[in-house]
């Protein structure tokens, strides 16, 4: 499901480099991403996502090599393919809770905003406990809640990847494993993939694999 060759990455500045020789996830794995911060885990999901574009090599999710496509095909892959929970949400202050967790269905004519994606929206926040905060602007809720509504969002296309940032990183021990359930469930139902960053030691052993991302990227070659 998702293939990386080859693949060499630096920032503009600075002196990090992301150096992979080969790295595969198998379709429908649920697989976690651990190693000391600044090691490139974010950086490593942005690529797979195409928010990012390599130097070298290639990335490639399914059929689609989505390091080779442009601008556009890029967003418009992620946006209909790709469920990515940000580790910093990425939500808009300006819209309430229901629209946070619409906005990808606005920003693009490759979702269909229809009545099933309206009520599915709405069975996913009070799944996640936020189901009376639909109304509520994203500013008055609480980190743990903002996880939520982030996690909804990126569940809400049905994606065939689900890749999550600290999805648990600010959520309480009683919620975290309430969460990974949801993700996990929406692996199962769909065919998913999950690839996760994480700190939290305690929850690897739900996953079908950990890669260790050492500094050297050790793990990845």
């Amino acid at each position: 499901m998702i293939h990386i060759q080859q693949l060499q990455f630096q920032y503009p500045t600075g002196e990090f480099r992301l150096s992979i020789d080969e790295f595969s996830i198998t379709k429908g794995s649920k697989v976690a991403v651990i190693g000391p911060s600044g090691s490139g885990k974010t950086t490593l999901l942005n690529l797979i996502a195409g928010i990012m574009t390599p130097l070298k090599g290639t990335v490639s999710v399914g059929d689609t090599q989505v390091s080779g496509l442009d601008d556009r095909e890029r967003r418009d892959f992620r946006i209909t393919n790709i469920g990515f929970v940000f580790q910093d949400f990425e939500l808009l202050d300006y819209l309430n809770v229901l629209d946070n967790v619409l906005h990808p269905f606005r920003i693009t004519g490759a979702l269909s905003l229809d009545g099933e994606a309206r009520a599915r929206a709405t069975n996913l926040a009070q799944e996640m406990g936020i189901g009376d905060k639909l109304k509520r602007n994203s500013n008055d809720l609480s980190h743990g809640e903002k996880q939520r509504v982030a996690i909804c969002r990126a569940l809400l296309p049905q994606p065939k990847i689900i890749l999550a940032d600290e999805a648990t990183g600010n959520l309480d021990p009683d919620n975290k494993g309430l969460i990974l359930d949801l993700l996990f469930q929406s692996v199962e139902d769909h065919g998913a993939t999950l690839l996760a960053v994480t700190h939290d030691y305690e929850l690897l052993r739900r996953f079908d694999r950990v890669v260790d991302f050492k500094q050297s990227q050790e793990g990845m070659n």
